[in-house]
């Protein structure tokens, strides 16, 4: 096993046991009707602009990320749990986007940059190990419109962020 497997291997190992009791939790308390249907991620009157359309996506993001997890039993465990897990990290790509697309830190934009990579990686892991085919390609969801213009080399802001 190499080293860089051994170093993540407990990490994604958490990750993958945390999303599974969300989603077995999800699952319980989609049963019995009691998630509530408010937004998840509710604007207030006093968010701006560019908050009020983050929220707004990622909110999105967060709804279909929970209805996917709401995957019927099959009486495979593995498939099913691969089922409520791929959601979960689609989920966290697209909050992840949004970030990219509305956040203006460079610290959180890198860390948003790599939850898209690792979370893909993954989502290809899970699928091949039940034999899932994996997706075709597609541009990558790091290349999105930005109010902070990055290098293409490095994906590092060109220009000098200024907190607000």
């Amino acid at each position: 096993m190499s080293w860089t497997l051994r170093s993540f291997a407990p990490l994604s190992t958490i990750s993958l046991a945390i999303g599974f009791v969300v989603g077995a939790a999800y699952l319980v308390s989609a049963h019995n009707g009691s998630l509530p249907e408010q937004d998840i991620c509710a604007t207030t009157g006093s968010a701006t602009t560019a908050e009020a359309a983050f929220l707004a996506e990622n909110d999105a993001s967060m709804r279909k990320m929970m209805n996917g997890m709401a995957a019927k039993p099959t009486g495979d465990i593995d498939a099913d749990f691969v089922a409520m897990m791929v959601p979960h990290h689609q989920g966290a790509i697209d909050m992840a986007v949004a970030v990219l697309r509305y956040g203006r830190n460079a610290q959180i934009r890198r860390l948003a940059q790599e939850i898209i990579v690792t979370q893909q990686e993954e989502i290809a892991a899970m699928r091949l190990a039940v034999g899932q085919p994996l997706p075709t390609s597609m541009s990558s969801p790091t290349q999105v419109s930005s109010a902070v213009p990055l290098d293409s080399k490095s994906s590092r802001p060109i220009a000098p962020i200024r907190e607000p």
